[in-house]
């Protein structure tokens, strides 16, 4: 009888302990306004405060390293050496290692030019056309811009209206240099950066790409529970309008 107590019981401790919670790793960047240091030197922006809310609401803890360079970080998630990335596009070769969540927020680049300095380019409205004038153009060395950019840019190179830049920072004083007549770029980055360097900018009437983006998990080392879990906390926060609210206090486009 003793024994049957004590099983019984043993039962009933195990039926009322919490589920295990998920503990993912990913490693830091600066990537401002999405992720960057403040003033105090505490780690901030809006992919930050997403996936914090997100993580609290799937009760799920996050563990972040220190910043990695890009190509040094996209290999040790491809290691298995983290099990998250941020802001990241589905395609068919990232579904062989990793897995996606449901769009959290979406991306927007544009083109811009230097207020005042817009008269030529106000009819742009395609990079079609962008190609087929004389402006030159100011764009990022590595990523994803989208199918117009890519399809335009031999057609730039061969002119000889296309230089790049490393960074957003770089990319500003290069325009407000007069290096170029536009830049191409993630609309928050580039308004972000103008307004530290204080230049005015002009937008041209279209956007060059607006897409979705997902939390990227590490298939090795994170299961579908995991994905189904914070799909879940998206769904809960986005209904309650927790996500909205944090986009919106950084004026996503």
């Amino acid at each position: 009888m003793r024994l049957r107590h004590l099983l019984f019981a043993a039962v009933l401790c195990v039926s009322v302990l919490p589920a295990v919670a998920c503990r993912m790793a990913m490693a830091l960047e600066q990537w401002p306004p999405y992720v960057y240091r403040d003033a105090q030197g505490h780690y901030t922006g809006l992919d930050l405060e997403l996936l914090r809310a997100i993580f609290k609401e799937a009760r799920c803890t996050l563990v972040t390293f220190p910043e990695l360079p890009t190509a040094r970080r996209q290999l040790l998630f491809q290691k298995g050496g983290l099990d998250l990335m941020l802001a990241a596009s589905e395609t068919p070769e990232r579904q062989s290692y990793a897995r996606f969540s449901i769009s959290y927020r979406d991306e927007a680049v544009g083109v811009f030019s230097k207020s005042g300095h817009a008269d030529g380019q106000r009819q742009i409205a395609s990079f079609a056309q962008l190609a087929r004038g004389k402006s030159t153009l100011l764009a990022p060395k590595v990523g994803w811009y989208g199918a117009q950019y890519a399809a335009a840019r031999p057609a730039l190179e061969k002119a000889g209206r296309l230089n790049t830049f490393g960074s957003f920072r770089q990319g500003l004083l290069m325009l407000d240099a007069g290096r170029a007549d536009l830049l191409l770029g993630d609309v928050l980055a580039v308004r972000h950066e103008a307004r530290k360097q204080g230049v005015a900018l002009s937008t041209l009437p279209f956007l060059a790409l607006r897409a979705p983006v997902h939390l990227m998990l590490n298939a090795r080392t994170t299961s579908t529970d995991d994905l189904a879990r914070l799909n879940a906390a998206i769904t809960r926060l986005e209904q309650r309008g927790v996500l909205a609210v944090i986009r919106n206090s950084y004026e996503v486009p």
